[in-house]
């Protein structure tokens, strides 16, 4: 195996979409510094204890998904077509029951926290909405468009694992800020 050429090639796989992910994370900082958003922070304080938590466990729940995913491909055990496949199936459960639980137990322990410091929370029901609807959100975005892209990569000859990384944080950054401006909207019209 020719070392310069491995590298030169996983340099091409990687280098478009790691452009993506510079400009996702642009987008997502943008929309965290924008006017709703810093409103939604005063309106629910802990909002801005738990997303650091929130969007780190997107990248760690969903980039094991992805790296399920192209382990499956590479070892053939799944196909990377849209069709029943049990390993198919289970992945995508285990992940949106660890996605959508791990978002619940963030919202929790983000009121806990702020009750043992004595500080200033918004009330616990909140907490847990906000991150229960964005956690929905999140898992259906990134499970399915971590199949598609994941599929998609290798069917056009490309080697998942260069890419994975990159998709999950950028999907995660993005949708995740977004759609937990979204649940702070949704939340408000509820509660």
């Amino acid at each position: 195996m020719d070392v310069g050429a491995e590298v030169r090639r996983v340099y091409r796989e990687s280098v478009g979409i790691l452009s993506v992910s510079l400009l996702g994370g642009l987008f997502a900082g943008a929309v965290l510094g924008s006017e709703p958003m810093r409103e939604a922070f005063r309106q629910y304080p802990g909002l801005l204890l738990l997303l650091p938590a929130f969007l780190a466990t997107r990248g760690n729940v969903y980039g094991a998904f992805g790296a399920r995913l192209s382990s499956g491909l590479h070892q053939g055990l799944i196909r990377p077509e849209l069709a029943y496949d049990e390993r198919l199936v289970n992945a995508v459960v285990a992940s949106f029951v660890n996605g959508i639980g791990i978002s619940v137990v963030i919202g929790v322990l983000s009121w806990a926290v702020l009750q043992a410091l004595g500080r200033e929370s918004a009330r616990l029901v909140e907490l847990v909405g906000i991150t229960l609807v964005s956690g929905v959100l999140t898992s259906v975005v990134l499970v399915f468009g971590l199949v598609g892209l994941v599929f998609g990569s290798y069917e056009f000859g490309l080697d998942p694992d260069n890419l994975i990384g990159p998709i999950v944080t950028t999907l995660g950054d993005v949708f995740g800020v977004v759609f937990l401006y979204l649940a702070v909207v949704i939340v408000g019209v509820m509660l």
